[in-house]
């Protein structure tokens, strides 16, 4: 499973890379918001600059507008402006715009326009399995189910509180929601089936995740890719007994081996 990192902080994109296990980076407009206290330049040179630190790994670009037309525009724009960067760039399409009542099909149009020109796009908030094959239809280079959300919805439909962080595993639930979705993993799990069913080439950006459990949970799901933020990296290296053993042995060193390294 490749991990992309879930940020639009320069410090952050660069740490990863220089980690070795960044495989693309993910931006949208509430991160890149949360980064403009790094902003020390322009906007359209802070993303050449993320571009250019990722070379050779994808950046997910959102669009701003909500209707087919406009979103095709926008993405024209952003892969005009920035993929000659280092060709990198894809254009993240909200699945869909409007109400869950009235519904919409404008994300659907625009991927579906998009792959005909030949530019990548990730189908983002998504939420459904059914929005997954509709994203897979179309030709969506990636799609970002929202696991960390669902799990959200999940605990807000069952009235029940939990520490900040927390999420509520599959095998806890007794009911599914709406839709069938046990749980953000489950959703991803069901989206792998399908694609694997049908031979679909999309592939699965496992997104709004909160913490290492659920990085490896749609690991072990199918999921293709796990967007992750970068304090969720670091702490996925934390473990007691690992802190343990390294004091223990730095404890240990005896002079004639230190000798070795001078």
């Amino acid at each position: 499973m490749k991990i992309f990192v879930d940020t639009a902080k320069f410090s952050e994109i660069k740490a990863a890379v220089e980690l070795g296990v960044c495989d693309g980076v993910t931006t949208n407009p509430s991160l890149i918001k949360a980064a403009m206290e790094e902003l020390k330049m322009g906007m359209e040179d802070y993303i050449k600059d993320i571009c250019r630190i990722a070379s050779g790994k994808p950046v997910s670009l959102e669009v701003i507008s909500t209707n087919a037309e406009e979103m095709i525009k926008e993405a024209k724009l952003l892969h005009t402006r920035f993929n000659n960067i280092a060709n990198n760039v894809v254009v993240k399409i909200p699945i869909a715009t409007a109400t869950e009542d009235v519904g919409s099909c404008d994300g659907i149009t625009a991927i579906s326009a998009l792959s005909d020109m030949g530019i990548k796009t990730n189908a983002t908030l998504v939420m459904t399995p059914e929005q997954a094959f509709l994203a897979a239809k179309a030709g969506a280079t990636y799609v970002s189910p929202f696991a960390g959300r669902i799990d959200d919805y999940i605990r807000t439909n069952m009235d029940k509180k939990f520490d900040k962080g927390d999420y509520f595993p599959a095998e806890g639930l007794s009911n599914e929601n709406d839709n069938g979705i046990v749980s953000g993993v489950d959703l991803v799990k069901k989206i792998a089936d399908i694609y694997k069913n049908y031979g679909m080439k999309t592939e699965i950006i496992a997104a709004s995740l909160r913490n290492p459990r659920q990085v490896r949970e749609v690991a072990l799901a199918g999921a293709h890719i796990a967007t992750i933020p970068f304090p969720v990296i670091i702490e996925m290296t934390k473990h007691p007994k690992t802190a343990e053993g390294i004091i223990k042995f730095s404890q240990d060193v005896v002079e004639e081996y230190k000798k070795i390294f001078t």
